[in-house]
């Protein structure tokens, strides 16, 4: 659904009032959740450190705005010089997402480790293969699947104020010090982003996250 139409339908509905680290704790807690009722179809996974072929191939790193914070917080206490690399990348990504390219992750080694692995965003953890991807990309069980689009909804659902998109426009959007201020003291107005939303193809959480639980 086109950003603008979205708005028309998000901006009577209330908000979820819960602290961001209580949010923070809840979304790890969906992370569990979703682990829990994936494990025995994901312990066939041929997955390993360096495979990397979601990460470069898939190319569709999506996040909500709260996962956003968690990896910014987690940016800040990364060295300086991995920083800056991690803020070129991300710039290359949205150039590159603009055009619909798929895009290597900003945050893979050139060994193609993850640099945020213990918090990395659900489009992340949700992904495995029971075969090998080259060639084919993952192969999955369809139960997963429908896990997948619940646990979405819940982290949509919990990010009621915030947004969800690739994750070089959720990270730019919250390098914005009015915006962040505004989304972590629970402010909703999705007409204070409109262009940028309709732009990068963001979804307003609260209209998007009304699936199943």
């Amino acid at each position: 659904m086109a950003f603008d139409r979205q708005i028309h339908r998000a901006t009577d509905r209330p908000a979820l009032p819960m602290a961001s680290e209580e949010r923070i704790a809840a979304l790890q807690e969906i992370y569990d959740r979703y682990e829990a009722e994936a494990a025995v179809y994901k312990q066939g996974a041929v997955c390993r450190p360096g495979c990397a072929f979601c990460c470069t191939e898939v190319g569709n790193v999506d996040i909500t705005t709260l996962e956003g914070l968690v990896i910014r917080e987690r940016i800040g206490r990364m060295p300086k010089t991995m920083q800056k690399k991690i803020a070129k990348d991300l710039v290359r990504n949205r150039r590159l997402k603009k055009v619909r390219a798929i895009v290597r992750c900003p945050f893979l080694t050139p060994k193609n480790l993850c640099l945020i692995y213990e918090i990395r965003p659900f489009s992340c953890r949700r992904l495995y293969s029971v075969k090998p991807c080259e060639g084919r990309g993952p192969t999955i069980h369809r139960q997963t699947q429908e896990m997948t689009e619940r646990a979405v909804a819940r982290l949509q659902r919990l990010d009621d104020c915030g947004y969800s998109g690739h994750i070089s426009f959720i990270l730019t959007l919250l390098d914005s010090d009015d915006f962040r201020s505004f989304y972590t003291a629970g402010g909703f107005d999705p007409r204070r982003i409109a262009g940028f939303g309709k732009a990068n193809c963001l979804v307003i959480n609260r209209i998007a996250g009304g699936g199943p639980t």
